[in-house]
């Protein structure tokens, strides 16, 4: 918005009410002919807020003042809240953060992957809704001497102290490395460092001084597992042994892919199942931890090859083999096209699929279903409490 003389004007302040909470967590609002997508709103709040960025009659907005809260609004505990860019979901009840994320997911399934009828989608919710993050990434920015997370929308670091999702152990490492930057001993080629916390310990990423990254383990269920902060491991431990136990349910068979199968935590439970499993994993460092847990937990039907997920299922040869249960569990950008079209030459009879992103599962099970493919069931699990992101498992079957 420009005045006659080209300078740029305020954007302007409106006042909306929030209708409901979209994929990425922004409120939905409508006012003088725009539609509005608010950060940190509550669904029936009504909201004076500021127009950040304005697109034709599309407008992303902040909140300025909260007019009238929701019912469902409670006042963010955080004292970074609204800075740090990393809990969005703060300002929701338990009760409706859950809700907000069923409801994220049956958009994102309507809208991306045109299916107008879903089933009962149940959530898992997480035990803890605090101090339940056994892995971080905390960013350093060597001008300020910041360390902590991103800002909102932007790549300035938010310097945190004390972060409210952080299982203990990981908060004593963050102060450890706090301590480091005010000792002047904090190396300034460091960006970020990576942590995780096992059952006992913390693995720490680069290493230096007394900062190892070692070897930790979990215990889920019947099963240990070792990784280190190299190599992904799920970060609410509370839901992992349902989440495993959603994704293989009652499978059994001769064989089974496990597709992005990092240390092994579907590969190792479902070696148990089939008479064969392979699991591929293009991060040489988890691909070596899978087969160490294959090794420690005594189980020789199942191997791991280290390959990018889409070469492999396009150039090996398995198609003559019948496969039972092809389960996949890729990052958040989901399934490449080549690792669609791999999966439907395999025709598995059954797809176990496990998502953190409810809008790249919803345009792969796009094609999945329109190949001969039918939807079995859906869960969700809220491995992310006080944010917008799900973890969503989706079973299918071959219909021919």
């Amino acid at each position: 918005m420009n005045s006659a003389a080209g300078l740029e004007q305020p954007l302007p302040t409106l006042d909306v009410e929030i209708e409901r909470l979209l994929p990425g967590g922004v409120g939905l609002a409508h006012a003088e002919g725009l539609t509005l997508f608010v950060s940190l709103a509550a669904p029936g709040d009504i909201l004076r807020v500021q127009i950040d960025r304005l697109q034709g009659k599309v407008a992303f907005a902040s909140v300025l003042e909260v007019i009238t809260p929701s019912p469902v609004r409670v006042e963010p505990p955080c004292p970074y809240f609204g800075r740090c860019g990393g809990c969005d979901f703060q300002q929701l009840n338990y009760e409706a953060q859950l809700q907000a994320k069923v409801d994220i997911i049956r958009d994102c399934f309507h809208r991306i992957a045109n299916m107008p009828d879903l089933p009962e989608i149940a959530i898992h919710q997480s035990p803890k809704q605090w101090q339940y993050r056994a892995r971080a990434i905390w960013q350093f920015d060597p001008q300020t001497r910041h360390l902590g997370y991103f800002e909102a929308g932007s790549h300035r670091v938010c310097d945190v102290e004390v972060c409210a999702v952080l299982v203990p152990d990981l908060q004593n490492a963050l102060e450890a490395l706090r301590a480091q930057i005010r000792n002047d001993s904090f190396p300034e080629a460091v960006k970020h460092v990576e942590a995780v916390a096992g059952d006992e310990g913390v693995s720490v990423s680069p290493a230096w001084a007394d900062f190892a990254t070692k070897h930790v383990s979990r215990r889920i269920g019947d099963e240990t597992y070792d990784f280190n902060a190299n190599a992904f491991f799920q970060i609410n431990q509370q839901l992992v042994e349902l989440l495993v136990e959603e994704a293989i349910r009652n499978a059994r068979g001769a064989l089974a892919i496990d597709l992005y199968c990092g240390v092994g935590l579907f590969t190792v439970p479902l070696a148990r199942c089939f008479e064969r499993v392979v699991g591929v994993e293009s991060n040489p460092i988890a691909s070596r931890f899978a087969q160490m847990n294959l090794h420690n937990a005594q189980l020789r039907s199942a191997k791991v090859i280290t390959a990018r997920v889409g070469e492999w299922l396009n150039g090996q040869s398995l198609e003559s083999e019948a496969v039972d249960l092809l389960l996949l569990d890729p990052p958040r950008a989901g399934a490449e096209n080549s690792v669609i079209r791999g999966i439907l030459a395999k025709h598995p009879r059954q797809v176990s699929y496990v998502s953190c992103d409810p809008a790249t599962l919803a345009r792969d099970l796009k094609k999945l279903l329109a190949s001969g493919y039918s939807l079995d069931s859906v869960a969700a699990f809220d491995m992310f409490p006080q944010t917008h992101h799900v973890e969503t498992v989706v079973r299918l079957t071959a219909t021919a």
